[in-house]
């Protein structure tokens, strides 16, 4: 199979802490959430749920989980320097024979999590403004927008998106969309220690059920959207949206800038319990603030801003299509909001010409003198196939020709949707692999072709497995003025396969592939 070099377990991801944290006794870590108070005087410099991550000084916090509970791995946690333990009743009853204090609270400990992390790391108070954001779609590419504007403000910024975690100039892997709650709170506390000015913050869903943001209060949350997806993970949409609408209420924000592009924007307006500002970039939409897109081209969408309030701007993105344009209006409303005055965000993209951002693994263009255009991006969601194929539509005089594919061990209902967007989307659609995980690959492509095929029976509709030949097949269909789209890959340098992180490079597989065709490649920045 071209592309797979070599085959490597997954590392256990680098993380950020603060380089000098503040030594805390036990005793009143104990007296702090009413737990047992330890016959030791230790004293604690941070807090982890993963034995793997324990650092000396370390409280080991053993959850139960779906497979296993934590305080089987108690050992190794104390092995690796843990000073203490805290657990339910049911992990307790294994730890009689520890070596180091075991702290039992009467709740799930992941409830309480979230506040202890905040108590062990002081970032329940001083922080510097923080912006949250919540949607099926948009949620990376208006964090790093908000950042990108910030930084052109002249701010230090903080954020943590699924692409990345940044602490100022630092830079930290990104493992799951938002980190669970001990790493985000020593994410932020490490932010505090560079001084940042800023905070932004990617919220999934799964974030908000499962207490990954406890103890942060955002001074804006946003809502971009709502589509399919997750429906591994939640009963229905309903479920699904309910999860979202926690972010909008006193304990989880202070103010609200909500999209009102998808139905469910005005039910997370209505049910908001924090004061909401509405935003639209649909044509006929009245809102607050509107997003109206000007010229499109293959290297950027201008769009005016809105707000009978505040005035209008004028301004340009460096990515492809119109929700790019929402999503950027929705940061810079989220700005508003925070106090920042639209005439200073004017002047200064004004003077930038546009904003200046690169989203990794969002609309990035793969780079040609001569050849069809190329796009790849980490979508995985039939709204995002499908915004991203009317993007390249739009821009495209000839055949829009689309790699995609679907991810194994994630919402299974999807998949034939998926299928059948980018078959409508798209002159020619090739099906690959992209993360099969533990499933059958086959099975996978199975349930994408069956929705591509059932839409255009008569269609141009292809199955190429390894995804190293779909980007050749494709490419070698192509001609200059075709655009092709190749979605759901992007943003990692590996692909899941049985349990092993196989190392693939999505740009390095469509620059070999435009090289093979005869191609010629700017020279990479």
């Amino acid at each position: 199979m071209r592309g797979i070099l070599r085959t490597v377990e997954a590392d256990t991801p680098r993380v950020s802490r603060p380089l000098s944290p503040t030594p805390k006794s036990l005793e009143d870590f104990a007296r702090a959430f009413s737990l047992a108070e330890p016959a030791t005087e230790a004293t604690i410099t941070g807090i982890t749920l993963a034995s793997a991550m324990v650092q000396p000084g370390d409280v080991y916090v053993a959850t139960p989980g779906a497979r296993f509970h934590g305080a089987q791995f108690a050992a190794d946690a104390v092995s690796r320097g843990a000073v203490a333990v805290v657990t339910d009743a049911a992990g307790a009853t294994s730890l009689a024979d520890l070596a180091v204090p075991v702290l039992v609270t009467p709740v799930n400990p992941r409830e309480v999590l979230g506040a202890m992390a905040a108590w062990v790391y002081d970032t329940d108070r001083d922080r510097p403004p923080m912006f949250g954001i919540t949607g099926t779609n948009g949620k990376t590419s208006t964090a790093h927008l908000l950042e990108a504007i910030l930084v052109q403000l002249g701010l230090r910024v903080g954020l943590s998106s699924t692409a990345e975690r940044r602490a100022g100039g630092e830079s930290f892997p990104s493992q799951l969309t938002t980190p669970e709650s001990p790493e985000m709170h020593a994410l932020l506390a490490r932010m505090q220690e560079v001084d940042v000015e800023g905070i932004v913050i990617e919220v999934s869903a799964h974030a908000l059920s499962r207490h990954r943001v406890d103890g942060l209060v955002f001074d804006v949350a946003a809502f971009t959207n709502l589509s399919h997806d997750h429906l591994d993970d939640y009963a229905d949409m309903a479920d699904y949206l309910n999860a979202k609408l926690q972010l909008f209420q006193p304990d989880r924000a202070r103010s609200a800038v909500v999209s009102l592009d998808s139905p469910a924007g005005q039910r997370v307006a209505d049910a908001a319990g924090v004061p909401v500002t509405t935003i639209t970039s649909l044509e006929g939409e009245s809102a607050d603030w509107v997003v109206d897109v000007g010229m499109e081209s293959p290297d950027a969408t201008e769009f005016t801003l809105h707000s009978a309030r505040h005035g209008s701007l004028s301004t340009r993105v460096p990515l492809i299509g119109r929700h790019m344009a929402a999503n950027a209006g929705l940061a810079i409303a989220m700005l508003v909001e925070a106090g920042f005055e639209l005439h200073d965000i004017d002047s200064v993209l004004a003077r930038d010409g546009g904003i200046r951002v690169h989203v990794p693994g969002r609309s990035n263009r793969i780079p040609v003198v001569h050849g069809p255009a190329v796009i790849i991006d980490s979508g995985h969601s039939p709204d995002a196939f499908e915004k991203l194929l009317e993007a390249a539509r739009h821009v495209t005089q000839g055949k829009v020709i689309m790699v995609a594919g679907a991810n194994g061990n994630r919402d299974t209902t999807k998949r034939t949707e998926m299928g059948r967007v980018s078959a409508l989307g798209s002159d020619i659609l090739i099906v690959t692999d992209h993360h099969p995980r533990d499933e059958d690959p086959a099975q996978i492509r199975a349930a994408v072709l069956a929705g591509a095929r059932d839409a255009r029976p008569d269609g141009d509709i292809r199955e190429v497995p390894d995804p190293a030949d779909a980007i050749r097949v494709a490419v070698a269909a192509a001609d200059e003025d075709d655009t092709v789209v190749w979605a759901g890959l992007a943003g990692k340098d590996y692909r899941e396969i049985a349990g092993q992180h196989v190392p693939f490079s999505v740009p390095g597989e469509t620059r070999g592939a435009l090289l093979e065709a005869g191609w010629q490649l700017a020279p990479e920045e």
